[in-house]
């Protein structure tokens, strides 16, 4: 009977004697017949690197939507600790202090729907790969060689949507600093003589784009692994035991 998603895997022999098959001619062992090998494959490699991408998005990600920091007033230690990020800031007194907390409010509530959609983004991106592995694993492409191309189709499409996010991404990020709040925030610190508030991308962002980017790479050459490993795959199963 001949193996779905196969063509012509109805070919494969086996060569057995009494029963058992003849000693010292073992069929070859087909391709992630063993599910300890699959690990050592390239097409888990690559999988494993795009879990990490995935946590680093994740952690840039909720860097970008963090704390909004800024003044904290004199009650939470306002005038005695000077932090650059995520701390409290002397300078501020009265109308300035409350001023700067209503801006960092509103400008924290900017961006969190940006850094909210890119976390989810990034928690998809990793669960995907760790379903996969996780398949692999379980011998799933062997038994059943179509989800190699299912595979290929969803990695392209992964690839593929990830452009459009990136810029959705970086345009949103884009009219947070260009509004009115970033920049009334940003002159009221400089007022103050603190620098770190400007309206511009900070490094956590720039390194989502670049991770979104290799992401996407990663995505392309994992869908190039898995048709050749359904390539292989219908070649091992067509191949009859030889004696």
């Amino acid at each position: 009977m001949a193996e779905r998603g196969c063509p012509g895997a109805g070919r494969r022999g086996r060569a057995v004697a009494g029963g058992r098959a003849v000693a010292g001619t073992a069929p070859e062992e087909p391709l992630e017949r063993r599910r300890c090998r699959y690990l050592r494959t390239g097409r888990a490699c690559c999988q494993m690197v795009e879990v990490l991408l995935a946590v680093l998005v994740l952690v840039c990600s909720s860097v970008s939507g963090g704390s909004a920091g800024g003044y904290t007033g004199l009650p939470a230690l306002g005038g005695i600790y000077y932090y650059h990020y995520g701390g409290a800031y002397s300078g501020f007194s009265g109308a300035d202090g409350e001023r700067a907390q209503q801006l960092d409010q509103r400008f924290y509530l900017l961006k969190l729907p940006i850094a909210r959609a890119a976390m989810a983004v990034g928690g998809c991106l990793l669960v995907f790969p760790c379903i996969l592995i996780l398949v692999g694993v379980l011998q799933v492409p062997w038994h059943f060689p179509a989800w190699l191309l299912i595979e290929c189709a969803l990695d392209i499409a992964i690839a593929v949507g990830t452009v459009p996010a990136l810029y959705y991404f970086f345009h949103s990020l884009v009219g947070v600093y260009n509004s009115s709040v970033c920049k009334e925030r940003e002159q009221l610190y400089q007022s103050k003589g603190y620098q770190g508030f400007s309206c511009s991308l900070h490094g956590a962002e720039v390194a989502v784009g670049l991770l979104g980017c290799l992401a996407t790479v990663a995505y392309l050459f994992s869908a190039v692994l898995a048709v050749r490993g359904y390539r292989a795959v219908c070649q091992q199963k067509q191949k009859p035991v030889q004696l």
